[in-house]
C-alpha cells in the first residue's frame, strides 16, 4: 500500500491561485467559498483562516492580483509606460474571469502601491502630469481588455472555444498605445 502524502499546506498564494482558476474557467459567479474549498480539498471555513472578511477579501485579494502590477525604469517615461501597460495588459487578459473585479475594486493595497510607482517613474522620467498619465494609461488598458475579452467569445455560452490570441488586438493596442503616449507628451 502506497504511503499516504501529506496534505499541501493551505496558503493566500494556494486560495488565490484556485479562485483564479474558477473564476477563469467558470465565471465569477460560480466563485462561491465552498466551490472555492472542494478545489483546495478543505472545509471552507478554512480559507477563513487566510482570509477574515471572507468572499470580499477575496474579491479584494483577486483584483489586487491582477492590478498590482511593476516594470523595471527604462530609459524614457515612454519605455516605462509601455512597459507596464503590456504586463498589466498580459496579466488581466490570462485572467478574463476576474476583469470585472479589476474594473470596478478601488485600487488598495498592492495596486494602490503599484500605482504610486508608475507615478513616481513616469515623473522621474520627466513626464509633467503623471498623475494624470497614469489614470489615462490605466483606462486605455482595462478598456482595451475588456473590449477584447469581449469579443473573444469567453463570456458566450454559446462559444466552444475563446481566442486568447488575436493578432489584430495586439495590433490595436500597439496602435493606440503610441498615440496615448504621443497625446500625453504635450
Amino acid at each position: 500500500m502506497p504511503a499516504k502524502r501529506p496534505p499541501v499546506p493551505l496558503t493566500r498564494e494556494r486560495i488565490i491561485e484556485a479562485a483564479l482558476h474558477i473564476a477563469d474557467s467558470q465565471g465569477l459567479r460560480r466563485l462561491t467559498m465552498r466551490r472555492l474549498g472542494d478545489a483546495l480539498q478543505v472545509e471552507a471555513m478554512a480559507i477563513y483562516h487566510h482570509l477574515p472578511r471572507g468572499k470580499e477579501a477575496l474579491m479584494d485579494a483577486l483584483a489586487e492580483h491582477v492590478t498590482a502590477v511593476h516594470a523595471e525604469q527604462a530609459a524614457t517615461w515612454q519605455d516605462t509606460a509601455k512597459a507596464w501597460a503590456r504586463t498589466s495588459r498580459e496579466l488581466l487578459r490570462e485572467h478574463p474571469g476576474v476583469l470585472a473585479l479589476a474594473l470596478t475594486k478601488p485600487p488598495k493595497g498592492g495596486t494602490a502601491i503599484a500605482i504610486g510607482e508608475q507615478i513616481e517613474q513616469l515623473s522621474d522620467g520627466g513626464l509633467a502630469g503623471a498623475t494624470e498619465a497614469v489614470r489615462a494609461l490605466r483606462a486605455f488598458v482595462f478598456g482595451s481588455v475588456a473590449v477584447e475579452v469581449q469579443q473573444s467569445g469567453w463570456a458566450d455560452p454559446e462559444v466552444d472555444e475563446w481566442t486568447r490570441r488575436d493578432a489584430r488586438a495586439d495590433a490595436d493596442f500597439e496602435r493606440g498605445l503610441e498615440a496615448l503616449l504621443k497625446g500625453l507628451q504635450t
